[in-house]
């Protein structure tokens, strides 16, 4: 299916079992609720999906779990986080066949790449794929800064279509709007500064919290785009302890503890990732029992 590129594409957990192999029925079940609560996209084997800790085979697994709940209802983007620009391209070519509707392209993992490289390893990686690609700029997770110089000199390449910016800077959207207009479909992706990035001229929203509170994210995003602001805000400062909860090395672990305690999921992870304990656990069971108390009741 074409992919709008717009609206609430949820970066999804990837559910595990017990013995740590995947947990395909708990993934059906998330999958469906998220489509359910009204998101537009699903996000599949990025950052909080785990990628670097699925193999190969995982990785297309997960994937093919998303694109049959899916069912063409909301298209499905598969992130492409590899080491190398040949496991990148093979990685798209799999997809592909897989039924992915589009990508999540991040720089190459582990080596901080200079910008010549970086935008080697994009153009290479865009000249394989029959699908369009969203280019993730995270620099502060990644080392690798996607400047809107960058994706000024990107925009000849037709497969890109919409970047995740994630540089925790938003004068970051006004930057790239001024250097290359409306060239790019424009997601925010960090979760505590959604609001403003929206109001910055943000179309898309690439959420983390999402996948324990779907209709609270998908409420703030809708309420923006009507121009409904006050309503917004209201919502978005009830949510924002939680949302914080994304901005941490140990987003992983934060975000599937919500998901425990919201009911939705567990909050198993794949090493070295562990579970939180003590003091870190006792904080995210805090906020997010806190913000299940003082849920608000969403406008129409």
């Amino acid at each position: 299916m074409s992919v709008p590129w717009k609206g609430v594409f949820p970066a999804v957990t990837t559910k595990f079992n017990d013995d740590l192999s995947l947990d395909i029925p708990g993934m059906e079940r998330h999958f469906a609720m998220q489509i359910e609560a009204g998101v537009h996209g699903i996000v599949v084997t990025g950052t909080l999906g785990e990628n670097a800790s699925l193999s190969t085979d995982e990785k297309q697994e997960v994937l093919k779990i998303a694109v049959s709940v899916s069912g063409g209802r909301v298209p499905v983007l598969a992130g492409v986080a590899e080491n190398t620009t040949a496991q990148a391209c093979r990685t798209v070519e799999k997809a592909t066949r897989n039924g992915a509707d589009g990508f999540l392209l991040l720089p190459a993992m582990m080596y901080p790449s200079d910008s010549r490289e970086t935008l080697t390893h994009f153009r290479t990686v865009a000249r394989v794929s029959d699908l369009p690609i969203m280019i993730y700029n995270n620099p502060l997770a990644y080392k690798v800064d996607v400047t809107p110089e960058m994706f000024a000199e990107l925009a000849d390449e037709p497969a890109f279509v919409a970047l995740k910016e994630s540089s925790d800077d938003p004068r970051r959207i006004t930057d790239i709007i001024n250097a290359v207009g409306d060239r790019y479909q424009i997601f925010t992706g960090v979760d505590n500064l959604a609001l403003e990035s929206l109001m910055l001229g943000a179309v898309g929203w690439v959420a983390g919290l999402v996948v324990a509170f779907p209709r609270e994210t998908v409420a703030i995003y809708n309420l923006a785009r009507a121009g409904r602001y006050e309503e917004a805000r209201e919502i978005y400062r009830w949510f924002m302890p939680m949302l914080h909860l994304d901005v941490s090395t140990k987003l992983v672990q934060n975000i599937k503890l919500a998901e425990s305690i919201a009911g939705v999921g567990t909050e198993t992870v794949r090493p070295p990732r562990l579970s939180l304990v003590g003091e870190e656990r006792a904080h995210v069971v805090h906020v997010v029992e806190e913000a299940l108390r003082t849920r608000p009741k969403l406008p129409e």
